[in-house]
């Protein structure tokens, strides 16, 4: 039975007896019924109590169904109804403010796409997302959500993709460029290929994780449950002896009704809620609740290379000519003959020549081995682009670390073109900032050569490095990490670190142009291509851990002052019971403010 339910059952007998008590004058009634109805909920609460004790969790709930009993038994039957109200209330409450604080999750469940414009023979046709094929062609209309992944055929203009990145301003696209799904069309009808079917796509991915992360509860309930002990001891304590020194059991009672148990039972989950929300609309999608705390408290932050601290793509470093050719000419033959290639060496460096407006020449007889490189004909001499052993049957003594592509003309090597993986630019930074959160460890674990790990590892701070790793090195490397050095994160983008992702404290993916295997396995995505989001998710847990034990220790003292008052007698058990409502709301409140946070520090 939902909250709101039993809140209105609650209210309905409260109405009832106040008018069979007041109206009718019949005493003897009223306090029968609020004594069954008192009965009654306090069984439920014992047995979700005897569940709750089932799956390791020990609560406060004792406490609420002793002030009930004990309210009951001394004839305090109108403060056993008010301790009911509060409790069932304060229930209420917490639904009402999960439901506010989770607002960012569940818009991008609501905003689903349903409906794809796909052309037909030249005619537009309205047909279910589901119902979508890869290469079909889709017409997006202004301001309509995009329905699956794909990419730009015809048309420009901008696109908001917010509500998947947390980036806010639009971002502008042309022919080509990737569009995702859930992102909304600007003011321009644009033409798009379908890429991945909708069940593949970024939205629904999306979707998935926030369904997981609404269904989860969080494991900082149970961290909460550790005050709880101690709590509900001292409670009995400070009643004990108020009864032992006044000789009279409604000094019992009247403790009992103030140690209000909500600042345990809802301060903490709302604002792990509040929490999870705040690092959604950061472009941070966290799974669990229990993630928050063990990033709040991470030592050891491990990364991939490829793709995680660097681009993942790569970029032209040097161009150098072996022969009489120039660096421009050696250019230029390679990027017209490269573009007759799909290879991502090929494509790397015909973006390149584009970029730098580089002449382009015309070959005939153009082939391509794959694996290998191309060969083709220009002005009778025999051109070839591709790997060393390809190009020529010599065997040059070339000291490269780098990835390259080599050029010949009939058969005489000429010269290569070298590439670098480019560092992403936030990548120092986000070291930095890691440390200032106090995690004291950053490794990188990489399947790359030694040298080129150890010289990006350099350039962002960080000192640990394990390269020529396989996936399975990697997860050896993870286990054999001491107690001192977990909670453990790990960052991945590829389907390569899936397992890694899985194995850490907490996963956490990149998701923006990562693998959807990656993404499954990992406790966090970072939606948007920036590496900062790693310190920014640390960030919001700390916070949010912060707010959450502030809360509960605030309701704690605020009962346990109420419970020294109530001792001298001075607080009656009706003014005492109606007294925990402001222990709620002062508890909530202030676990929400882990929805806000402090927003002069988001990205």
């Amino acid at each position: 039975m939902k909250q709101y339910n039993k809140l209105g059952i609650i209210l309905g007998i409260g109405i009832v007896t106040v008018i069979i008590q007041f109206v009718l004058r019949q005493q003897l009634l009223a306090q029968s019924i609020i004594t069954l109805t008192g009965i009654v909920f306090a069984l439920m609460m014992l047995k979700e109590m005897i569940k709750a004790l089932h799956s390791g969790d020990y609560g406060v709930d004792l406490l609420a169904i002793t002030a009930i009993i004990a309210t009951l038994a001394v004839g305090e039957y109108w403060a056993a109804m008010i301790i009911l109200i509060m409790l069932i209330g304060g229930d209420s409450l917490e639904e009402y403010a999960a439901k506010k604080a989770g607002s960012e999750l569940k818009s991008l469940v609501d905003n689903s796409p349903q409906i794809a414009h796909r052309i037909v023979k030249q005619q537009q046709d309205d047909v279910k997302v589901a119902a979508v094929l890869i290469d079909d062609h889709l017409v997006v209309k202004p301001g309509e959500v995009i329905p699956v992944d794909g990419h730009v055929i015809q048309g420009q203009g901008n696109v908001d993709e917010s509500s998947l990145t947390g980036e806010s301003r639009p971002v502008s696209k042309r022919v080509d460029d990737k569009l995702l799904s859930g992102a909304i069309n600007g003011d321009t009808v644009l033409v798009m290929q379908v890429d991945k079917l909708a069940k593949d796509s970024q939205y629904q991915q999306l979707v998935k994780l926030v369904k997981i992360a609404g269904n989860s509860p969080s494991h900082f309930v149970r961290l909460a449950d550790r005050y709880a002990v101690p709590f509900t001891l001292v409670t009995y304590l400070i009643a004990g002896v108020a009864w032992f020194l006044a000789k009279d059991p409604v000094r019992f009672a009247e403790v009992l009704v103030v140690a209000s148990p909500c600042p345990l039972i809802l301060a903490a989950p709302v604002a792990m809620v509040s929490g999870m929300s705040r690092s959604s609309r950061n472009g941070i999608v966290v799974k669990t609740g229990d993630v928050i705390e063990k990033l709040a408290t991470a030592q050891t932050a491990i990364f991939d290379k490829t793709g995680t601290i660097t681009k993942g793509y790569l970029t032209v470093a040097q161009i150098k000519s072996l022969s009489e050719l120039t660096p421009t000419e050696l250019l230029s033959l390679a990027v017209s003959l490269e573009q007759n290639s799909n290879h991502i060496l090929a494509r790397s460096l015909v973006k390149y020549g584009q970029e730098n407006h580089v002449e382009l020449q015309s070959f005939t007889d153009v082939s391509e081995i794959v694996g290998q490189g191309l060969v083709a004909k220009q002005n009778e001499k025999l051109i070839k682009v591709g790997k060393l052993s390809f190009v020529t049957s010599a065997n040059p003594k070339l000291d490269i670390q780098q990835t390259a592509v080599y050029l010949s003309v009939d058969h005489k090597l000429c010269g290569y073109v070298t590439f670098t993986d480019e560092i992403r630019p936030e990548a120092e930074l986000t070291m930095r900032q890691l440390k200032q959160y106090g995690v004291k460890h950053l490794m990188m674990l990489t399947g790359d050569q030694i040298t080129t790990a150890q010289s990006v590892a350099q350039k962002v701070g960080i000192s640990d490095v394990q390269a020529n790793l396989l996936p399975q090195d990697k997860i050896t490397a993870i286990k054999s990490l001491t107690e001192a050095m977990r909670p453990a994160i790990m960052v991945g983008d590829g389907v390569n670190d899936a397992p890694s992702l899985a194995m850490a404290d907490v996963g956490i993916a990149m998701g923006a142009h990562g693998s959807s295997a990656a993404s499954e396995s990992a406790d966090v995505v970072i939606l948007k291509d920036d590496l900062r989001r790693v310190a920014k998710a640390v960030e919001i847990s700390q916070n949010t851990m912060k707010v959450a034990k502030q809360a509960v220790l605030i309701g704690i003292f605020i009962c346990v002052l109420l419970m020294l008052i109530a001792t001298t007698g001075i607080l009656p058990a009706l003014v005492g019971a109606m007294m925990q409502e402001i222990i709620d709301t002062v508890s909530i409140l202030w676990a929400l403010r882990a929805r806000e946070g402090q927003r002069h520090r988001a990205l």
